[in-house]
């Protein structure tokens, strides 16, 4: 974690293969290692802590280290976020401090699925609307952080139910479609792209929007910016 965070780490909470059983392609698969690690609630001064909790906010970094299940590759578990007070689901928005991640997305029942490949430095926006996995298709590891609502508690429930999320992403990159997905479209590939009228930009780290309240309503008030939202996938091309 060295350069991506000043002082000290709390305790990670820690995803293991039990923990990951259900939303596998293999199920049975072992592994003799965590598979990810979440630090949660971050800030760099208690000012920070304060403004953070004030605005309904969390900061923080997941560490995937690269592994191959069963021939998957190392992924999250899943989950989609809830509806706010206005009826709009919250959205998320995440950075790519070193490594490669595929953000896999889709929409509830699964009629949109979209992976966006970010490195070092892109930013990715989780629409409302959509759940999300995050993968690890490299031979490093995989550093992130994201800033995300504290106003609700993620479901992880949809992507267990159906184990997992509508593809499996195999070794050399190969999209493996999950059959309790019948009727998955393909895969649309969506590069990371840059959002100055939400400060989503390569140049602007994350943490910088601490402290800037215009520049983090969206993740309260998404309702606020859906012709942005709209927008956002629209132009992604068939990746299958």
């Amino acid at each position: 974690m060295n350069g991506y965070w000043e002082g000290p780490l709390p305790k990670p909470q820690v995803r293991t293969i039990d923990d990951m059983r259900s939303v596998l392609a293999e199920p049975g698969c072992t592994a003799d290692q965590p598979l990810y690690y979440m630090y949660r609630h971050l800030a760099r001064s208690e000012e920070d802590r304060r403004w953070l909790q004030d605005h309904r906010l969390s900061y923080d970094i997941t560490v995937i280290p690269p592994q191959i299940l069963c021939g998957e590759y190392v992924k999250t578990k899943g989950h989609h976020h809830p509806e706010n007070p206005a009826g709009v689901g919250y959205p998320e928005v995440y950075e790519v401090l070193e490594g490669t991640g595929h953000y896999l997305l889709q929409t509830r029942d699964a009629d949109d699925v979209v992976l966006v490949e970010a490195s070092a430095g892109d930013k990715v926006l989780i629409p409302p609307g959509y759940g999300h996995v995050t993968i690890n298709p490299s031979p490093t590891r995989l550093v992130m952080s994201n800033l995300v609502s504290t106003a609700f508690s993620s479901n992880y429930a949809p992507y267990e139910e159906r184990r997992g999320a509508a593809y499996y992403e195999m070794e050399d990159r190969v999209f493996v479609k999950n059959i309790h997905y019948p009727d998955a479209p393909p895969v649309r590939y969506c590069a990371p792209v840059e959002l100055p009228e939400l400060s989503i930009e390569r140049a602007i780290p994350l943490y910088d929007l601490v402290g800037r309240p215009g520049s983090v309503e969206f993740l309260n008030r998404p309702e606020r910016f859906m012709d942005i939202f709209r927008r956002l996938l629209g132009g992604c091309m068939f990746a299958l």
